[in-house]
């Protein structure tokens, strides 16, 4: 099971949101690549990214950064974060990373979805951020009276080639992921998901891959691990486990 460190990249600091409120965030003294760093030294291979500045203008606002990151470290990268067109797309693929996340802009026009998935092969995730079975865009703010699986219904056969799911009521929370909805949704996908939102300890990483589901692909840590919940050294562990 792929381990993914996450970095949330916003006024070029490392933060955290909670339940992906920008007024409950915490800013940390180390830097983005400065993080990346730490991730590398203790083995990791792939890295969660947001672009939270993106998720609020729209733009490519921390492209650098990333350039940056892809540049001195050997990641597969997943970047998100206010991705809306074609050639941000192209841009952070050009910079490097392994899969471009659509979250709101594919989730608000299906069409830009199917084109981007047709148009960047095997590059592109689905980020499916869901509060109370129910889809939720812009930064976390719009909740749309659609539901998570009649969507994941509609567009199973795009061509998407990962989901993120994350259950916005734990995010940030360290209340531990909702395996029960992500295994709902391995059932309604025809890729791999990756479980995200609510890592509180070691435990959670165990018992995610101690679901022995084939569909599940990987799961994200942040607020853990910068809060010292999870010791890297501890993380790395299980890596190769």
């Amino acid at each position: 099971m792929k381990i993914f460190p996450a970095i949330d990249i916003k006024d070029k600091k490392c933060v955290r949101l909670i339940k992906g409120d920008f007024e409950k965030k915490t800013e940390y003294a180390t830097s983005p690549v400065e993080q990346a760093a730490k991730y590398k030294d203790h083995g990791f291979k792939n890295l969660h990214i947001v672009d939270l500045d993106g998720a609020l203008t729209g733009k490519t606002v921390n492209l650098d950064i990333i350039q940056e990151i892809v540049n001195k470290y050997d990641f597969q990268i997943e970047i998100g974060g206010g991705l809306r067109n074609l050639q941000s797309i192209k841009q952070y693929i050009d910079a490097g990373a392994e899969k471009v996340i659509l979250g709101s802009g594919a989730i608000k026009n299906k069409d830009f979805l199917k084109e981007a998935c047709k148009k960047f092969k095997n590059k592109i995730a689905l980020g499916l951020d869901a509060k109370d079975g129910n889809l939720s865009v812009s930064g976390w703010k719009e909740n749309l009276n659609i539901k998570t699986f009649d969507f994941l219904k509609e567009v199973k056969d795009f061509g998407v080639s990962r989901i993120i799911f994350t259950d916005i009521n734990r995010d940030g929370m360290k209340t531990s992921p909702n395996f029960e909805e992500t295994i709902k949704i391995t059932e309604f996908a025809n890729c791999p998901v990756v479980i995200s939102g609510g890592v509180s300890s070691i435990d959670d990483i165990k018992k995610a891959k101690n679901l022995n589901n084939k569909k599940i692909e990987g799961i994200i840590v942040g607020k853990a691990i910068y809060d010292g919940d999870i010791k890297l050294k501890e993380l790395a562990k299980e890596i190769n486990a």
